[in-house]
């Protein structure tokens, strides 16, 4: 497209849309980013810098209640929401009747069947049915061919980015004893239970402690599931909380069906994701670590294979409001307009 894109951000204050907002502030294709927030009170912020002081004297960033007639007189072209799931889910069939392109960070729009929907309670399934059909999945890795013409991209949650990137290259050759089991053994930080305080957030409830949470019901189960299409029998998936702001480490365990050697897993690796710049490999004895992929747009992905060539346990690690979130989202919108996937990335 000539010239450059004007996007807007409906809910910059949290922590994955001001992650959002550092991105694309420094995008060179993008105009600088229009903020709206759903509604504001009398007391509500009036600019950013209300609610974080660091970009202070760093120009005006007003934040502005959304409204249709505000967002066609700024020319939005891209609308990124970083908002509930409720939200989206009322918002979105406006926007797409009217032509606005939509990147979804919440989990909205990234689930097709209805028994996963059935996690986040959404109060009217029929009037989100067409959209739950024609939303992409937002894994560029993955999907990127579908990037390009999409109106809908359900950027992907950051549990489920971390998994799925490590295991599709050997579920998608068949490698996996699906039948054996597939365990999932995933900590974030603290980060990615967004930005409103709960007890179990709270320092003094985290700090000095780790613990699982959700280990049968979380909402991103559901991802993983339909991405790797996997029956809800053959995955275990136990998301625990470190006690650190950002990062995601996951530790996968699977069976496979044929013998393979170190070699081979390495090379289906980086194979696989010869085109990707986010993903890196790690080669044994080297292992990911949480330090090496924070604030980047990075997953990266080590491996350790038993003496028997069958049993591998994959490592991976992102950063939950870059790869996981808000850097991932930019990355979609990369490939939606013919950009480098790089672009204000790196």
């Amino acid at each position: 497209m000539s010239g450059k894109l004007q996007v807007g951000v409906i809910g910059p204050t949290g922590y994955s849309g001001f992650e959002l907002l550092k991105i694309l502030f420094r995008h060179p294709q993008v105009k600088s980013p229009v903020l709206f927030v759903r509604e504001r009170a009398e007391s509500g912020p009036r600019n950013l810098s209300d609610v974080y002081p660091q970009i202070s004297g760093n120009g005006a960033h007003s934040l502005e209640p959304f409204s249709w007639p505000k967002a066609e007189t700024a020319g939005i072209d891209l609308l990124f929401l970083a908002t509930p799931h409720e939200f989206s889910r009322e918002f979105v069939p406006e926007a797409i009747a009217r032509g606005v392109r939509i990147i979804d960070l919440s989990g909205a729009w990234r689930l097709k069947a209805a028994e996963n929907r059935a996690a986040y309670g959404f109060k009217d399934e029929a009037a989100g049915a067409k959209f739950d059909g024609e939303a992409v999945y937002g894994l560029p890795e993955l999907n990127s061919d579908n990037l390009v013409n999409a109106q809908l991209v359900a950027n992907p949650g950051c549990y489920p980015t971390s998994i799925i990137l490590a295991l599709a290259p050997f579920m998608q050759a068949g490698c996996v004893d699906k039948e054996a089991g597939v365990i999932c053994d995933s900590k974030s930080g603290v980060s990615g239970a967004g930005k409103t305080p709960t007890q179990q957030t709270h320092f003094v409830e985290v700090a000095d402690n780790f613990r699982a949470y959700n280990p049968v019901t979380h909402r991103h189960r559901g991802e993983i599931l339909e991405q790797l299409d996997l029956e809800a029998d053959e995955l275990v998936f136990t998301p625990h909380l470190l006690p650190i702001p950002r990062g995601m480490f996951s530790t996968i365990y699977v069976y496979l069906k044929k013998k393979m050697t170190a070699a081979q897993v390495e090379d289906r690796l980086r194979t696989f994701y010869s085109g990707s710049p986010f993903v890196r490999v790690f080669a044994p004895p080297r292992l990911p670590e949480l330090a090496y992929s924070l604030h980047t747009n990075n997953c990266d992905i080590g491996f350790a294979l038993a003496p028997d060539g069958q049993r591998l346990t994959l490592f991976s690690c992102i950063d939950n409001l870059v790869k996981g979130a808000a850097g991932q989202a930019v990355q979609n919108m990369n490939v939606m307009y013919g950009w480098c996937e790089k672009e204000g990335l790196s």
